[in-house]
């Protein structure tokens, strides 16, 4: 269940950079990925002090200008704000995911309970069949045991 996980290509669009300096952030472990069929995938829900230094000596040692320009500020809050809204919307689309598959198991299990519910309608009809027919034969047999009997004692009088 990666919904949230996006490739190189889709991190580096939504957050404005180069694939190079994304490449860069994996190498130094500034952000958390996986290796799924020989693709690099990024969770783009950590990894922030990746994109956002925390310190004005971390960017001083990458190297960065030192002083933060409001176009810097101004990508970087809309660059968290894109990733909040992937963060959501995969998450609305999960949740309605398992809403639509509960509502279908609630069927499928209505369904099966409506077949249980006739199967054991036809046994109990079968039920009482049998046993109708049951009696039946037990009354014939004691009719049939009647009638030979009283031919055998006529004929033994004889």
């Amino acid at each position: 269940m990666h919904e949230h996980w996006m490739s190189i290509y889709e991190y580096a669009d939504l957050t404005n950079m180069d694939p190079e300096e994304v490449e860069a952030l994996i190498v130094r472990g500034k952000l958390t990925t996986i290796v799924e069929e020989g693709v690099v995938l990024i969770d783009p829900t950590q990894g922030m002090s990746g994109i956002v230094p925390a310190t004005l000596h971390e960017l001083s040692e990458s190297h960065a200008d030192v002083t933060m320009g409001a176009s810097f500020v101004e990508k970087t809050i809309g660059t968290i704000i894109n990733l909040h809204e992937k963060v959501l919307r995969s998450k609305v689309e999960t949740i309605e995911s398992i809403k639509n598959e509960n509502l279908f198991l609630k069927e499928a299990l209505g369904s099966l309970q409506e077949l249980y519910d006739e199967d054991r309608r036809t046994i109990d009809t079968l039920t009482t069949q049998l046993k109708l027919s049951q009696e039946e034969v037990e009354f014939m047999r004691r009719k049939y045991k009647l009638m030979w009997g009283k031919v055998i004692e006529e004929h033994g009088k004889a």
